[in-house]
């Protein structure tokens, strides 16, 4: 079993970075599979100024370096391959991607979720310069400015509830002329003095030379077009886009268990419904998506992994 690793990790975002780290230090075989860059989500934020113990001016970047130094001081072996077909049928795990081929005795899912986007021009181009997807990652990088958010569920509303307490006013832009979300939160947004709603809009365009500056909206029944310019004192707005997230699962369907939405489901210790498949991170059933979050969910997923593989493998 020489070339079969003790744990393999799919995907090098905080979760699996942090599952890594787990593993290796228990001197498990550890193998991390990157599709592309290490990071995930995290890599697009300027700042992030609310991980536990972030130093001054971190950011996304920074952060995930000191990971990766970490992942690798511990002898983590890293490989950038991309998986096209698993198979957990049995007890050895086998991974087949573009390059090779691989073995585990156990596998930990951290391939995340990717928010869904307007799809827009200039949204892209603007991202950390404006144009965000996260309340709680930004929130403070507005405070006194003007905010727009798109969308009109649960957590449209109640991220505008939120930002509430940091930018001057909240704009909800929704395409109809109902909310979606849950009637308790939709009156706490009418009560409050800093919300106001965009009924039967859309954001066609967004625009901004390094900063966003101005954002293109469309009447969705009469199609008619306004422009919306940041205060000349101000200089910009925000843009927070709430639109769902798109879980990025699909080697996975059809061979473990997900909720309506896509979502890995686990129990407290990471484990999915195929033993010795585990789940951490954007890509699980949970209530918040974030990166002290994340690490937690790697953490726990490796040390049960470590137990799994005790009780199922002899030396």
């Amino acid at each position: 079993m020489n070339n079969i690793y003790d744990v393999i990790i799919i995907g090098s975002g905080p979760a699996g970075l942090s599952a890594a780290l787990y593993s290796a230090r228990a001197k498990m075989k550890t193998l991390l599979l990157e599709r592309s860059k290490a990071g995930g989500q995290i890599v697009i934020t300027d700042e992030v100024a609310n991980y536990p113990g972030s130093i001054k001016e971190a950011t996304g970047p920074s952060l995930i370096a000191r990971m990766e130094e970490q992942v690798e001081s511990f002898g983590a072996e890293r490989k950038k391959d991309e998986i096209k077909e698993v198979d957990f049928t049995g007890k050895i795990k086998r991974l087949k991607g573009i390059k090779e081929e691989y073995q585990a005795k156990a596998v930990i899912i951290a391939t995340g979720a990717t928010p869904r986007h307007i799809g827009c021009p200039g949204e892209n181009q603007l991202i950390g310069k404006g144009v965000s997807y996260c309340a709680t990652c930004d929130a403070e990088f507005f405070e006194d400015l003007e905010v727009f958010v798109v969308g009109g569920g649960d957590a449209a509303i109640e991220e505008a509830l939120y930002l509430t307490k940091f930018a001057k006013k909240v704009t909800i832009v929704h395409r109809r002329d109902e909310l979606r979300a849950a009637k308790s939160i939709q009156e706490k947004a009418f009560k409050n003095p800093k919300v106001e709603i965009m009924w039967n809009k859309v954001i066609t365009e967004l625009k901004g030379d390094g900063l966003l500056e101005s954002a293109v909206f469309k009447d969705t029944k009469t199609g008619e077009i306004n422009e919306y310019f940041a205060d000349e004192e101000d200089g910009t707005f925000g843009v927070f886009v709430f639109v769902g997230y798109l879980p990025i699962n699909g080697l996975f369907k059809d061979k473990i268990t997900m909720n309506k939405a896509g979502y890995i489901i686990t129990n407290d210790k990471m484990e999915t419904n195929i033993s010795g498949v585990f789940a951490a991170g954007d890509i699980r059933e949970k209530p918040l998506r974030q990166v002290v979050t994340a690490a937690a969910d790697g953490a726990i997923a490796a040390v049960e992994a470590g137990k799994y593989i005790e009780n199922n493998f002899e030396e």
